[in-house]
C-alpha cells in the first residue's frame, strides 16, 4: 500500500518534529524539509498535504525566511502554524506587526465560522499560544474563521485555495482538541489514509541500516539499559546479527546497582551479547572542578566516543557507531538542522560529539520521540519492564549534581535517588509520572537532628507527566507521600538535611535541571 506524506516545512520552530510527530500518530507518514527547499524538491515528495511550521523570525524583517509562491496556489492543502500562518497573510498582501506585546499560554479561542478544519468542534477552544507578532491587516483573500477573546486573529481559511492558518499550536498538549484539529486537516481536508505504522518504521530502519552498513561491516552499538538504546539494538540485531556488538559503558555517573541491573536486564531479557567497560575514573577525572553544564555534557560526550573507539580496537576496524538519539536531543541541542532554532542545552550525543571522531554515527531512531520510541519497542517485543522505565539521561546524575562532581556528592545522590525511586514503586505512584528523579544542589541548610545542629545538602524532587517530552507537566504528588518519602531521605542518606519539591512545568523550565 503506497503510504501518505505529509510534508512539514521548518522554519526553525522548536516544535516542528513535534507537528511531523502529531501526524504519524494518526498513522499517516510525515517528514520535515527546509524552508530553503524549492516547490519542485518537494513535488518530487509526491506531497498530500503541507504544514507550515512556526519559527523565531518575523516575515516583515528582510531576511526573514520565505518559500516558493507556487507553494499557496496549488492544489495540495497547506496548513501554516504561527509564523506559517504569518508567512500565508505577508504572501497575500496582508500585514503582521508586532504591537509590543504576544500572546504566551493558554487563550480562549472563539470560532467565528464553520469550516471543516474545525468540523464537530465546540465554538470556544483553548488553545496554546506563543507569539509576539499578530496579524494587523488580513488582505482581501482570507475569511477570519477564529479569533481569541484578546481579539486577535487567531485562525484563518482562503477563499479559494485549500489554504487554512492558525495562530496557536495545535501540536501541544495544551491545545484542547489540538489533535482534532490537525484530525480535520489531515483526513477532512487533505484525504489522506492511516497506513503508517510501527511495522513499517521496523522494516524501514531495519533497510536503511542494511544498506548503510552493507554485508560485511560491524557496527558498534552503544547500550545504556534505557528503552532508546534497547529498541537501537534490538533494530541492528534484526538488521545485521552478530555484526553489531553491544557496549555498555559504565561511566560512573550510573544510579545505585544500575550497572549490574543493565547486564542482567538485557542479556537475560533480550538475549543480547553485550561488552561491559568500567571507564568510571576516566570520565570523573574528566569531569573534576567542572562546574558549567554545557561543559559537562561536552566532556560526557566526548569521552564516551574516546571509550567506544578504545572498545572497538578489540573487535578490529569498525566503521559505524549505532546510538539511541532521540529527536528532543537534536531539537535542545540546537533544533533541526533544517532550520534556525536555537540551543537549549547540547546533548552528549549530539552538541557534545567531537568533531574528530573515528566513527560515522548509525541512528535509526533520531526522528522519532520517546512514545513512538515505546511503540516501536513493544512492536520488536521488548518486555515491559523495559518499555516502561523512566528516561534516564545518558550523562546520567552528571546533570543531576549542579555544581562540581565529586564521588562523595554522587554517593549523596545515588541514596536519595534510590529511596526515591524504591518509594515511587512501594506506593504505586511509577507508572503513573513520565520522568522523576532527585536532583543535589550546591547550597548547604542549617538543620536540626536530635539536639544537635546541622549544616547539610540540599535536594530536589523532581516528578512529570508528558507524552513526548517537549512538554511537561509537574506531578501532583500526595502530599502524605511526599512527606513520608522527605523523612525517609533526610533519615537515611547522611549529608542530607532538607528536601524540596520542584513544581515547573516545561515550558517554562527543562524536565532535566541541567
Amino acid at each position: 500500500m503506497k503510504k501518505q506524506n505529509v510534508i512539514v516545512i521548518d522554519f526553525g520552530s522548536q516544535y516542528t518534529q513535534l507537528i511531523a510527530r502529531r501526524v504519524r500518530e494518526l498513522n499517516v507518514f510525515s517528514e520535515i524539509l527546509p524552508h530553503t527547499i524549492s516547490y519542485e524538491e518537494v513535488m518530487k515528495n509526491n506531497p498530500s498535504a503541507i504544514i507550515l511550521s512556526g519559527g523565531p523570525a518575523s516575515v516583515y524583517e528582510k531576511k526573514s525566511p520565505q518559500i516558493d509562491d507556487e507553494f499557496f496556489s496549488s492544489e495540495i492543502p497547506v496548513l501554516g502554524i504561527c509564523y506559517g500562518l504569518q508567512l500565508l497573510v505577508s504572501s497575500f498582501g496582508g500585514s503582521v506587526v508586532n504591537k509590543g506585546h504576544g500572546e504566551y499560554g493558554s487563550a480562549l479561542l472563539h470560532i467565528e465560522k464553520n469550516c471543516r478544519l474545525f468540523e464537530n468542534l465546540s465554538e470556544d477552544l483553548q488553545v496554546w499560544m506563543s507569539h509576539g507578532d499578530e496579524i494587523n491587516e488580513l488582505g482581501s483573500e482570507f475569511n477570519v474563521i477564529g479569533k481569541t477573546s484578546n481579539n486577535v486573529i487567531g485562525a484563518i481559511q482562503h477563499k479559494s485555495f485549500p489554504l487554512y492558518g492558525v495562530q496557536f499550536h495545535p501540536e501541544v498538549v495544551h491545545t484542547e482538541a489540538g489533535k482534532n484539529i490537525l484530525y480535520n486537516f489531515i483526513f477532512n481536508i487533505s484525504k489522506c489514509k492511516s497506513n503508517w505504522t510501527a511495522e513499517n518504521f521496523i522494516f524501514d530502519a531495519v533497510n536503511e541500516i542494511r544498506k548503510i552498513v552493507g554485508e560485511t561491516e560491524k557496527v558498534i552499538t552503544g547500550i545504556s539499559g534505557g528503552v532508546d538504546s534497547s529498541v537501537v539494538g534490538m533494530l541492528l540485531h534484526k538488521a545485521i546479527g552478530e555484526r553489531s556488538i553491544c557496549v555498555f559503558i559504565d561511566h560512573g555517573l550510573l544510579r545505585k546497582n544500575e550497572a549490574e541491573q543493565v547486564m542482567n536486564s538485557l542479556q537475560k531479557g533480550l538475549g543480547l551479547n553485550i561488552n561491559k567497560y568500567d571507564n568510571s575514573n576516566l570520565f570523573l577525572n574528566a569531569l573534576q572542578g567542572i562546574s558549567d553544564p554545557e561543559k559537562k555534557r561536552k566532556i560526557i560526550g566526548r569521552e564516551f566516543i574516546r571509550s567506544f573507539e578504545d572498545a572497538s580496537v578489540c573487535f578490529k576496524e569498525i566503521k559505524f557507531l549505532a546510538q539511541g538519539t532521540l529527536y528532543p536531543d537534536v531539537i535542545e541541542s540546537g533544533g533541526s538542522a533544517l532550520g534556525p532554532a536555537v540551543t537549549i542545552k547540547s546533548h552528549h550525543n549530539v552538541g557534545g560529539l567531537p568533531n574528530d571522531m573515528d566513527f560515522k554515527l548509525i541512528e535509526p531512531i533520531r526522528n522519532l520521540f520517546k512514545d513512538e520510541v515505546r511503540a516501536v519497542g513493544k512492536e520488536l517485543g521488548l518486555p515491559d519492564f523495559l518499555l516502561n522505565r523512566h528516561p534516564f539521561p545518558g550523562p546520567g546524575l552528571a546533570v543531576r549534581i549542579i555544581g562540581e562532581i565529586t564521588s562523595s556528592r554522587i554517593s549523596i545522590l545515588q541514596e536519595v535517588d534510590d529511596i526515591y525511586i524504591n518509594f515511587l514503586h512501594e506506593y504505586g505512584e511509577y507508572d503513573k509520572i513520565w520522568q522523576a528523579f532527585a536532583v543535589l544542589i550546591p547550597i548547604k541548610t542549617v538543620g536540626v537532628m536530635g539536639d544537635a545542629r546541622t549544616y547539610e545538602n540540599l535536594v530536589s524532587l523532581r516528578a512529570v507527566t508528558s507524552i513526548d517530552g517537549m512538554t511537561a507537566d509537574w506531578y501532583e504528588m500526595p502530599y502524605d507521600l511526599l512527606s513520608e518519602c522527605s523523612t525517609r531521605i533526610i533519615n537515611k542518606v547522611k549529608g542530607v538535611n532538607r528536601v524540596v519539591y520542584d513544581v515547573t512545568s516545561k515550558p517554562p523550565g527543562t524536565i532535566e535541571w541541567e
